[in-house]
């Protein structure tokens, strides 16, 4: 059914993504499909990276990590946001078309006032991708 599943990832904050990396897992085993493994960086030096080259091997040896550990085929790719507190779902939206991923599976926080006022990260991609969307909430 599925056959490359796109898997956006915030490297600083993986402990908040197991359900949702648990689930791509478990799909990407079920139908013998590929998990890509999606982060956005800015150009700039960050917290987790001074290049977005750097950024590109943490990127890759996360998703070599990943593959091993569950036992699935995994590929990484990055994503350059200028700023991507504001621009995020986009660059993830293009990530969906660039990847020819046919299911996006993210993670979620739990709804809040906010969502009525600024759309969730989720509810963007699940609104604007091409492909299903399975947005897996909690952590």
């Amino acid at each position: 059914m599925f056959k490359k599943i796109m898997t956006p990832v915030d490297l600083a904050h993986l402990k908040d993504l197991q359900r949702s990396l648990k689930c791509s897992a478990d799909l990407a085993k079920l139908y013998g499909a590929e998990v890509v493994f999606v982060g956005v960086t800015t150009p700039t030096p960050s917290s987790l990276a001074h290049t977005p080259e750097e950024y590109a091997k943490k990127l890759d040896a996360f998703a070599e990590e990943q593959a091993g550990a569950l036992g699935i085929k995994a590929s990484a790719q990055m994503v350059i946001g200028h700023d991507p507190t504001t621009d995020v779902d986009d660059a993830l939206l293009r990530a969906t078309r660039d990847t020819g991923a046919d299911l996006v599976v993210m993670a979620s926080h739990m709804p809040n006032v906010l969502d009525y006022i600024w759309p969730s990260n989720g509810g963007k991609i699940a609104e604007h991708a091409k492909c299903s969307v399975l947005v897996v909430r909690g952590t």
